[in-house]
């Protein structure tokens, strides 16, 4: 059995995430999908926390259907907290995730970490990389342009639900915040 693995920020999970996940799918047996910097929330670049992009992921890949089945039910979500040393950081991911055999990563940087310890890394193809950009959205989102068709709809429901653009502009226009306290 083949396990592979996805990580991201997911701020938010959007339609590019969505076909890279169908992607390694499609040539996998299982997906993890590693949501990072669990514990950053509430800032510009990371509005939304762990739990709900946990949440925002389990919802848009339940209501995506393939082969037959939802592909939730071959997927793994879970959230890492990064870890600051990079020389440790395969070894820390590593410890939060089930074993996997190959990782699917556009990031260069990662990529770089990954192969130095001998791990099978796969470039995906990057679905419409501009338009398709966890930062575009929120920009759109804070802007009040229109975002919903670059997300699952479950994700936009989420990020209705908890009221998230209004978050976002409130962080936006903040002029302090407590971490900075």
């Amino acid at each position: 059995m083949q396990r592979a693995l996805i990580i991201g920020r997911f701020q938010p999970f959007h339609n590019g995430h969505l076909m890279l996940a169908r992607e390694a799918l499609r040539e996998s047996d299982e997906l993890i999908i590693a949501v990072t910097s669990a514990q950053f929330n509430y800032l510009d670049k990371d509005p939304f926390t762990a739990g709900e992009r946990v949440w925002m992921i389990h919802e848009a890949l339940r209501d995506e259907p393939m082969d037959g089945r939802s592909m939730l039910e071959r997927c793994y979500v879970l959230a890492v907290q990064n870890d600051e040393n990079n020389a440790r950081w395969y070894a820390h991911i590593r410890s939060y995730l089930p074993p996997f055999h190959v990782v699917y990563t556009g990031n260069e940087y990662v990529s770089m970490l990954l192969s130095r310890e001998g791990i099978r890394v796969k470039a995906p193809v990057l679905y419409r990389r501009d338009e398709y950009s966890a930062s575009r959205i929120r920009a759109l989102m804070v802007e009040g342009r229109e975002w919903r068709h670059l997300v699952p709809r479950a994700v936009a429901r989420i990020i209705d639900e908890i009221d998230g653009v209004s978050r976002m502009r409130i962080i936006a226009r903040a002029e302090s915040r407590p971490q900075e306290w």
